[in-house]
């Protein structure tokens, strides 16, 4: 058939590779049915992986209990119905759909040697977690703008930044992560592939599928790169920018105690902000560079990248931002106080 035409220069080309590596596969359609789950199984612990689960499982509880909390807490607060809490609420529900997309999976993985994910599951995850990632960084730059006007503009925060704006900034994030990667399924499907498919990560991403792939990638690097560029690229350029005109204006406060003050309340951003975006740039160094590195690297990496900024996030801001620690100190106070056992104690 005509179709089947068009895949043989990619077959014959898969079988060549194939056999200089003595791997038994075989060219299909341009999308196989099932993709070997990349894994761990090649990255030098296999006897540990029992092991290894137990941390990340931790990493994972931590991560859905406290973004749960924030969620929790600055739904039912009124007093925290303000853009910079709505900000941390948007933050922190992506947060959980970005762990939790990834993060059941690498268990089973671990666990009961589930090497396999079909296809069409591949793509869907590889689409969220490119899209989630880039709705958490347009969150960011957000984060960012509203830090800029609370400390340079302070007169009129109330009026650029209510609430009603910062629900449709959240909408404008969504959007905008969403329209910028659908392309990124399409792209993958018109590939062709082999049957067998091993990648460098425990989970879906398109440079990793890419890579699997038996024909001309060109227009999928081409669009990735400047997807990326377009959304990381810029905000961590408009962020960067905030932060100048922020250290500018606090610089020029007449006493050390105002500019403590202003300074302190960005610290939590910028502790976010580092730990979103230099996991990302150093999995893109990895990506881009380390073709001779242990698999265990680019397995670790990816890891990294999933997982801290679920978990650091509610802590950074259940430690500096007073209102939800004390909310949150107040939940569990009143939970030891209903419990029989911790009464009886005093």
């Amino acid at each position: 058939t005509p179709g089947r035409s068009a895949l043989m220069p990619a077959c014959r080309r898969c079988s060549l590779l194939n056999s200089s590596l003595s791997w038994n596969l075989q060219c299909c359609w341009p999308w196989p049915l099932i993709v070997l789950w990349p894994s761990l199984i090649h990255s030098g612990l296999e006897e540990a992986h029992f092991w290894i689960g137990f941390p990340l499982l931790s990493m994972y509880a931590v991560a859905v209990f406290g973004n749960c909390i924030v969620v929790f807490i600055v739904r039912t607060e009124r007093s925290l119905h303000a853009p910079m809490y709505l900000f941390l609420c948007m933050l922190a529900a992506i947060d959980l759909a970005l762990s939790t997309s990834t993060m059941p999976k690498i268990l089973a993985l671990l666990w009961f040697d589930s090497r396999e994910i079909a296809f069409d599951a591949c793509i869907a995850q590889m689409f969220f977690i490119h899209a989630l990632s880039a709705i958490e960084s347009t969150i960011l730059l957000a984060m960012a703008f509203d830090r800029y006007i609370a400390i340079c503009h302070p007169l009129r925060h109330a009026a650029v930044l209510n609430n009603t704006v910062t629900v449709q900034i959240g909408m404008v994030a969504v959007v905008r992560g969403s329209l910028f990667f659908i392309p990124l399924p399409l792209l993958i499907k018109r590939l062709a592939f082999c049957r067998s498919n091993v990648l460098s990560h425990s989970y879906c991403v398109h440079q990793d599928m890419m890579k699997l792939a038996y024909a001309d990638t060109l227009p999928n690097e081409v669009y990735g790169l400047t997807a990326i560029l377009l959304v990381m690229g810029v905000d961590v350029l408009f962020i960067s920018l905030s932060y100048f005109l922020i250290i500018r204006t606090v610089l020029q406060l007449p006493s050390k105690s105002e500019r403590a003050k202003a300074f302190g309340t960005c610290v939590s951003h910028i502790g976010v902000v580092l730990a979103f975006y230099v996991p990302l740039i150093g999995l893109s160094v990895v990506h881009r560079f380390g073709n001779r590195l242990d698999p265990i690297v680019h397995v670790l990496m990816g890891d990294v990248y999933l997982l801290v900024p679920p978990v650091i996030n509610p802590i950074i801001y259940g430690a500096k931002t007073k209102k939800i620690r004390t909310r949150m100190l107040a939940m569990f106070k009143i939970s030891c106080d209903k419990d029989p056992q911790a009464v009886g104690s005093r």
